[in-house]
């Protein structure tokens, strides 16, 4: 999360979420200062997708990408499965029939 610590990052995701509107959860709360984020984007018509933070080698800057896409079953699978081996994980929830998500927003990077 750059140089801020997951917390404060999570804390702040949350309320630009909220501001718009955009229900978003913390469905389990990780390291308060180096736990790793998921998102999982819920878009109510029993499709989600699960986003994590890598590093784009050609430019070396983080970036959300898609870990898996699918039904929200196969989603939710693959949290557990992350949660078994990482406790410090964070997982976000948003649930949006369009899809936002603000994790391209360049203020959120």
């Amino acid at each position: 999360m750059s140089r801020l610590t997951s917390g404060f990052w999570v804390d702040a995701y949350r309320m630009r979420l909220e501001a718009l509107g955009i229900p978003v959860m913390v469905v389990a709360k990780g390291d308060a200062t180096a736990g790793a984020v998921l998102i999982k984007l819920n878009t109510l018509d029993g499709q989600a997708t699960l986003y994590h933070r890598s590093f784009n080698l050609m430019t070396g800057a983080r970036v959300w990408d898609v870990l898996v896409s699918g039904t929200e079953a196969e989603v939710d699978g693959s949290i557990s499965k992350q949660r078994s081996f990482d406790p410090d994980l964070w997982v976000i929830e948003v649930e949006d029939r369009e899809g936002r998500h603000l994790l391209d927003d360049p203020s959120l990077a």
